[in-house]
Formats: C-alpha cells, sequence, structure tokens
C-alpha cells in the first residue's frame, strides 16, 4: 500500500451493532444510508457474518442472503466484509469441508469481498479450509490472529503465528482483539515487529469497553498498521469499535490522513442515530454499553462474557457468588490449556467456571468442556491439567489430527432434508448451521407464499427475543448446551 494512509473498515452495518444493540439492526435499517456509505472512500463495509446470520433467521424473519444481496446492489463501489469462525463458519460446531467451500463459494457470488477468518483457538489447522476456498472463489482472503493474553501468548507467538498465516495464502493479516486487551504500547511494538516481518497489509480489529481503543488505535497507526475498524459514533465506542469520526479528525492533516469526509461521515451517522433510537425504543441499546468498564483488564474476561456470568448466576439464585466465579476463570482457563476467550471458548470456561464454583470443582462438566478438552475444537495453545481431562472424558483418546479430518461430507444429507423446503442453493446452508431455526423460517416462507393472493397473509412474527446482554452474541438452547 502506497504512503501511510490510513484505511477505514467500517462495522456499522455489523459488529457495531452486534456489539451493542443484540444484533438486532434490520435491511431496512441500512439500506437509506448506504448510497452515502458508498461514497465516503472505506477500505471495507464490514456488514455480514459474525451473529448476523443467526439473529436474521431467528428474530427479523429476514433471510441473510438476501440482505447480502441487497447491500452489494446498494454498495457498488465499496467492499463488503464479513467475519468466518473457520471451520465453525457462522455456527458453533465444526462443519465438513464441503459444506465450509460451499458457504465460501456463496457467499463470495451474494457479494462478499473480503472474508476475516478466525479460529478461537488460534489453530491454523482450523483455517485451511476456509483459506483455501476463499482464494479458490476470488475472495480477498483475511486470516485472524485472536489477541489474548497468558504465558502462552506473547509477541513471538503472535508474529510466528502470521508468518505462518501468510504462508497459508492471507492476503492480509488481522490483529482481532476481541476483548480490548490490547494496550497502546503492546500494539506499538506487535504492529513494528509484524510490519517488519511480514509483507501483507495489517488490519487492527479492537473495541473500546476498556477506554483504551483509541489510544491503541493511535500507537497502532504511528508504528505503521495499514486498515483499523471503527464504528460510526451512533453505534460506536463502548462495547463496539472506537468511533470513526474522532479518529478521521484526529488524523486530518497529517501523513497519516485518511482521506475521508467528516461531512459525509456526519450525514451517514445522523441516519444512523435515529436507528439507534429506534433500537433503544426496543430494549435493545442499553446506555450501559457506553461505559467504561477495566474489569476486562483485570479479570481478561470480555464484558459479554461478564452479563452472561450474571445472567447464570441469576438464574441459579447465587448471585453473591460472582467474584467466586470471576476467580475461578483464569483457573479453568489455565486447566483447558489457556484457550483464547471468544465465542465459543469464552462461554464454554466461563460455564465451567459457574458449574465448579456452585457444584464444587469439575463435580461435573457440560458436553462442550469435554469436546474442548477431547480437542474436538482442535488443539489447545498450552498444556492441559490430565487430571482434569481424565475426569471430564475418562480413557477416550484425545483427538490430534485436524478435527474436520473425522467429518464426512454432509451437502447431500441437507439437501434431501430440505428438499420441500429450498428455494435457493444457499438454503441448504442456512440450515446446516441453524437447522431448527432455519426450517421454522422455511415454513413461515412456505405460508407466506401459499396464503391467498386476495388476502396477504401477515408477515410471519419472529418470536420474542430474550434480552441480550450488551455486547454479547447469546448462545442458545439448540445451538450449545451450556445456556
Amino acid at each position: 500500500m502506497a504512503g501511510k494512509k490510513l484505511l477505514i473498515t467500517d462495522t456499522i452495518l455489523r459488529d457495531a451493532h452486534q456489539s451493542q444493540a443484540a444484533t438486532r439492526m434490520r435491511t431496512e435499517d441500512m439500506l437509506p444510508a448506504c448510497e452515502i456509505l458508498d461514497s465516503i472512500g472505506y477500505w471495507s463495509l464490514e456488514c455480514w457474518g459474525g451473529a448476523t446470520f443467526d439473529t436474521c433467521l431467528r428474530f427479523l424473519n429476514e433471510d441473510p442472503w438476501d440482505r447480502l444481496r441487497a447491500l452489494k446492489k446498494a454498495l457498488p463501489n465499496t467492499k463488503l466484509q464479513m467475519l468466518f469462525r473457520g471451520q465453525n463458519i457462522l455456527g458453533y460446531k465444526h462443519y465438513a469441508d464441503d459444506v465450509v467451500e460451499q458457504f465460501c463459494r456463496k457467499a463470495i457470488e451474494n457479494g462478499i469481498d473480503v472474508v476475516r477468518i478466525f479460529d478461537a483457538l488460534n489453530d491454523i489447522r482450523n483455517l485451511e479450509a476456509a483459506i483455501k476456498y476463499t482464494k479458490k472463489y476470488g475472495g480477498i482472503c483475511e486470516p485472524a490472529i485472536s489477541y489474548t493474553i497468558s504465558p502462552v501468548h506473547n509477541e513471538d507467538y503472535f508474529v510466528k503465528l502470521a508468518k505462518e498465516l501468510v504462508q497459508m495464502g492471507a492476503d492480509t493479516i488481522c490483529i482481532k482483539d476481541m476483548a480490548n486487551l490490547l494496550l497502546p504500547y503492546d500494539a506499538y511494538s506487535l504492529v513494528k515487529r509484524l510490519k517488519a516481518e511480514v509483507d501483507v497489509p495489517i488490519h487492527l480489529h479492537t473495541h473500546n469497553s476498556t477506554g483504551t481503543g483509541d489510544m491503541t488505535y493511535l500507537m497502532a497507526v504511528q508504528a505503521g498498521v495499514d486498515i483499523v475498524d471503527c464504528a460510526l459514533s451512533p453505534l460506536g465506542n463502548g462495547t463496539a469499535q472506537p468511533a470513526t469520526e474522532p479518529l478521521v479528525a484526529t488524523l486530518k492533516g497529517t501523513e497519516y490522513d485518511t482521506g475521508l469526509d467528516l461531512n459525509r461521515l456526519s450525514e451517514a451517522a445522523k441516519h444512523f442515530r435515529k436507528v439507534a433510537e429506534k433500537l433503544k425504543a426496543e430494549g435493545f441499546l442499553d446506555p450501559k454499553v457506553l461505559n467504561v468498564d477495566t474489569n476486562t483488564l483485570m479479570y481478561q474476561v470480555p464484558g459479554g462474557m461478564l452479563s452472561n456470568l450474571i445472567s447464570q448466576l441469576k438464574q441459579a439464585n447465587a448471585e453473591d457468588k460472582y467474584y467466586d466465579v470471576l476467580a475461578e476463570i483464569p483457573r479453568v482457563r489455565e486447566d483447558f490449556g489457556f484457550p483464547p476467550l471468544v465465542t465459543p471458548t469464552s462461554q464454554i470456561v466461563g460455564t465451567q467456571a459457574v458449574l465448579n464454583v456452585l457444584n464444587g470443582r469439575y463435580k461435573s462438566f457440560t458436553k462442550e468442556s469435554k469436546a474442548v478438552l477431547k480437542g474436538e475444537y482442535g488443539r489447545l495453545p498450552g498444556t492441559v491439567n490430565e487430571e482434569v481431562r481424565k475426569l471430564a472424558i475418562g480413557d477416550e483418546e484425545v483427538i490430534t489430527c485436524r478435527p474436520a479430518d473425522l467429518l464426512s461430507p454432509e451437502l447431500d444429507k441437507y439437501r434431501e432434508e430440505i428438499k420441500d423446503f429450498m428455494q435457493q442453493e444457499e438454503d441448504v446452508l442456512s440450515y446446516a448451521l441453524f437447522p431448527q431455526v432455519a426450517i421454522k423460517f422455511f415454513e413461515n416462507r412456505k405460508k407466506a407464499a401459499e396464503a391467498p393472493a386476495e388476502e396477504p397473509a401477515a408477515a410471519p412474527v419472529a418470536p420474542a427475543a430474550p434480552k441480550a446482554p450488551e455486547g454479547v452474541r447469546v448462545l442458545y438452547v439448540e445451538d450449545l448446551s451450556i445456556a
């Protein structure tokens, strides 16, 4: 990339409302702003993937593929970006390679340009298929390093990982700081090393929940970072990304000037202020998401995970055990080999800590804890406590290969199961990821289509949503057995 001009990815259409408003922004809220967004000159707009796919089907009665096609049509001049969980795609388990291939193909065909691919354990074997197929179908491949802090995670670890990802075909590398743990001077040092030792652009993603995000970006810019993730101010800061406009203003007239027009950003923000007010009125946007919470720095627990823990303890009438659980989380994480705390490992470790405090240490395990310790999610970064592993899985053999190598092709089976509902090839993928949710969506779609023309069917009403804790991707009972 020529010069030092900083490039911006705006997350207003995905991570901003996922982090602040339970991913409840609708396509109709996005489309009126697309013309102005398309004229701003962003490097990309993150608008799909993450929890948007699930929420479209589950709560908004929207087809996520229709959303992507609509956004592509409305944003012809701007790259569209998605977040992709490696072998988990957008779900909570590993899928066979044929599903990963078809998902990459259809996402790119329908309008995605940049595919950001991460794995909760930083096990690069879980990124292989997604990288391969993103490249095969012409997408810009952006593998991500899940940033965390532990005795086994240090600067050398992340630089080594980045080099391996470049060898695998990365077009850009993302430092994905999902819990806002990357402090400003550490960001400077890490970016400086990466710029010296890898030859692809470096893209930094953080949040502002601990209040350090803006400073982290400023230091990263001075170290030579190429692209950063920001969110337009109506849904920026707090549990979302640092706001776009202040960074653009800060760098104006410097060698890092983004070249973005503050007037146009202001015009786009005006639209999203109305959307934010609507989300607030609907109960999805709680002002608490803007509070600075430095507990993340002390406990290394993402803010959304704290909200989940409080919710679990309330259900068990054990809110007084909150600090006991916070103290237990680092112990469980160490026993489990220091996984980064990001979906789904954050929920798995957190729930195990709750069980340990309420029932006694390792008296019971969730299905997911057993799966992590057995190797079903991939290679754990550090050394696992073998006593704990034996308690969880007994004498079962630990998986040491790439977990997806144990999975048979699945697409034909899924296609057969939904043949009565299928209207497009993409339906198979929706069903593969969220079978129960997708079937309900397909049934409603079919009923609406079959309703008499003279009496248009009322649009199916999405089920009432449980109020999501701020900044949380909720894992629902049918998806994971740790609710």
